[in-house]
């Protein structure tokens, strides 16, 4: 996975390093944890494309993510990995709550989380989504929509995350599988949001013509 994250050599060795520690001893991801934003740094993986690092994450967040698939390897999909990984989410910082999120990508992703050992963690990850989605932060709330959150937020939820990701000015290209999940109530909200910024003389995001000029369709 090493390959995936552009860090230095440096970075690179640590988390060769942090990995396997975590396969030896799981208890480990909490201090790798702590220090993958310095070890391997908090660039945007995609600067070009996403200079934030809002939409496509950071170095540091996808070093976390790695360390996340190493942990479910190690100790399964099952309960005890659900607990970890909230204890992680809980005590860490912004940028530690992401790495958890997008780890929760990577094994949504590997369809690592399809079995019923899994129920617990997928149990798990939607209410660190939905925690996420109560942020002002927009980079917790891009986490959120990722892989996992569109294969397992429900509809409704999905929706007003799409929305938010609009009223705080994140392109849209960090909800993943928008053109299959976006229907008619997601259309009807985006029109009245965007009615609302008219009424109050307040510009519109572009963003919203991709909910808005789409086939029709409706889901629960």
């Amino acid at each position: 996975m090493n390959a995936d994250i552009p860090v230095d050599r440096a970075g690179s060795d640590w988390l060769t390093s942090a990995l396997a520690e975590v396969a030896r001893d799981p208890d480990s991801i909490t201090r790798a944890f702590a220090f993958a934003a310095r070890r391997v740094g908090r660039a945007p993986r995609r600067p070009d494309a996403d200079p934030s690092g809002v939409v496509h994450g950071t170095l540091d967040d996808a070093a976390r993510a790695a360390l996340v698939v190493a942990l479910a390897d190690a100790v399964g999909t099952g309960p005890d990995c659900a607990d970890r990984l909230a204890s992680l989410y809980r005590q860490g910082d912004a940028a530690e709550r992401r790495g958890v999120l997008r780890g929760l990508d990577v094994l949504a992703e590997r369809d690592s989380l399809g079995g019923d050992d899994a129920t617990a963690l997928v149990s798990a990850g939607l209410d660190l989504a939905a925690d996420a989605l109560r942020a002002n932060d927009p980079s917790l709330v891009a986490a959120a929509v990722g892989p996992f959150g569109a294969r397992y937020l429900d509809q409704h939820t999905w929706r007003h995350a799409v929305l938010k990701l609009v009223f705080q000015g994140v392109s849209l290209e960090a909800a993943s599988g928008l053109a299959a999940r976006a229907d008619d109530e997601l259309d009807r909200m985006a029109r009245d949001f965007a009615a609302e910024r008219r009424a109050a003389g307040r510009e519109v995001p572009t963003d919203l013509d991709r909910l808005t000029a789409r086939p029709s369709t409706t889901r629960e």
